[in-house]
């Protein structure tokens, strides 16, 4: 609550909240392969998601990158969705547009859904990914959970992009069979 009465207080006082940052570069050979989801901002496409959620970049030949994004149901099924990824040119790698609509419809620029990395590890075992309108904010990381001084320097990320880290839903995951 602390938190947005100092947003809105600032607002209030004419002070802008400054845009969101993207690291400035991103080796896509090393943020290719599975993430766990540690925390989210809830969203309507994830609404049947129960846990395990996970998603995997794979380097496509034509320089895109294919995303499959698989979560556990509460009845234990498992739902997934393929899309693709495309880089914003000019932005180090960190800004990204995905799609997940058929790609006839890629020609349309509002199927294209901005995905920027907004906080990186050195060694790419947690990301943390969001929108540059702040509605939509992931924290991943290369196993399902994170130490807590991962998990600390994960949320000064958020902070220090003005998301609000309140907002900010666990995943649980089931320990592997």
């Amino acid at each position: 609550m602390l938190p947005m009465l100092m947003l809105a207080l600032s607002l209030a006082a004419g002070e802008e909240t400054p845009p969101v940052k993207p690291v400035n570069s991103l080796d896509l050979g090393r943020y290719v392969g599975r993430w766990f989801e540690v925390s989210r901002y809830p969203n309507r496409f994830q609404n049947s998601c129960a846990g395990d959620v996970t998603a995997t970049y794979e380097r496509r030949e034509d320089g895109r990158i294919r995303v499959v994004n698989r979560c556990r149901r509460a009845d234990g099924s498992f739902a997934e969705a393929e899309g693709v990824a495309r880089v914003v040119e000019g932005s180090g790698n960190a800004r990204l547009k995905v799609r997940f609509a058929p790609s006839w419809l890629s020609v349309l620029p509002f199927v294209w859904g901005d995905y920027w990395v907004i906080g990186l590890a050195d060694d790419y075992r947690w990301a943390v990914v969001g929108t540059p309108d702040r509605k939509y904010l992931w924290v991943l990381a290369r196993t399902a959970s994170l130490t807590p001084a991962d998990e600390a320097a994960a949320l000064a990320t958020v902070r220090e992009n003005h998301f609000d880290q309140s907002r900010l839903v666990p995943t649980t995951h089931q320990p592997a069979e």
